[in-house]
């Protein structure tokens, strides 16, 4: 039955509403998901899921574990094809890509912040950074400049030269953002960014990302954290592979 529900004082419609939902055009939309499922051993992780993001836009999905939020972002980032269904990244049909194709793809446009950082342990920040630009075939002595460049930019200029248990939880952050936008991608992609972070940290991370969305960056976070998505100007929420529809302001 579709109507209005609330949840943690966020108010969308349900599924059976979604449809009026207001979404971008195409031409606007850095990222468009079109009937989008995905199905592991006969279990649907995704269930036909409508999603447009336009060029700058900083949006929340959020939902409970197990709704299929991070099935989503692996599919909207090209790191796991969709079982039936369209996928559009910055104007690029994405179903009929190689794997070569598609590692461009991600390398031009699509940048990557995990809940658990992901950083080498052996190399410092700026050899961590300088890596996000391995797959643009950037030569060495630039990849380190660029890295030096995006460190100073998400303020670790003074700990260009260290390694990750010489930082805090909420540097090594900063330095997995700093090797997700070394590459200038239209598109950053976050998976739980502050999960892993005390809450100075975790606002710390936010006020960030909100610098680098109000650069032009388009920013998607997903999340379960409700109080984090009220921040932010656009949340769609999702349960059981589904988005459910759109969380009003």
């Amino acid at each position: 039955m579709s109507g209005i529900e609330t949840v943690g004082g966020l108010i969308g419609t349900t599924r059976a509403s979604s449809e009026a939902t207001t979404t971008p055009t195409a031409a606007e939309a850095v990222l468009e998901l079109r009937g989008v499922t995905k199905v592991y051993g006969g279990l649907a992780a995704l269930g036909g899921v409508d999603l447009s993001v336009t060029r700058g836009e900083f949006l929340a999905v959020v939902g409970p574990s197990g709704s299929g939020k991070s099935t989503m972002l692996n599919v909207m980032g090209t790191l796991d094809r969709p079982t039936t269904g369209s996928v559009r990244v910055a104007g690029h049909e994405v179903g009929g890509l190689g794997d070569d194709a598609l590692s461009r793809l991600r390398a031009e446009h699509i940048g990557f912040v995990f809940q658990h950082f992901h950083l080498a342990s052996g190399a410092t920040a700026t050899e961590n950074v300088a890596d996000g630009l391995l797959y643009a075939g950037v030569p060495r002595r630039e990849r380190i400049d660029r890295a030096r460049g995006a460190l100073d930019r998400v303020g670790l200029g003074h700990r260009v030269d260290h390694r990750p248990h010489q930082l805090s939880g909420g540097e090594k952050q900063r330095v997995a953002i700093a090797r997700a936008i070394v590459g200038e991608p239209a598109l950053l992609l976050a998976d739980e960014p502050t999960g892993a972070l005390d809450s100075v940290s975790g606002a710390a991370v936010l006020r960030l990302l909100d610098d680098l969305n109000a650069g032009g960056t388009t920013v998607v976070v997903i999340t379960h954290d409700l109080s984090l998505a009220a921040t932010l100007p656009r949340r769609v929420r999702m349960r059981d592979g589904l988005i459910e529809g759109e969380v009003l302001p």
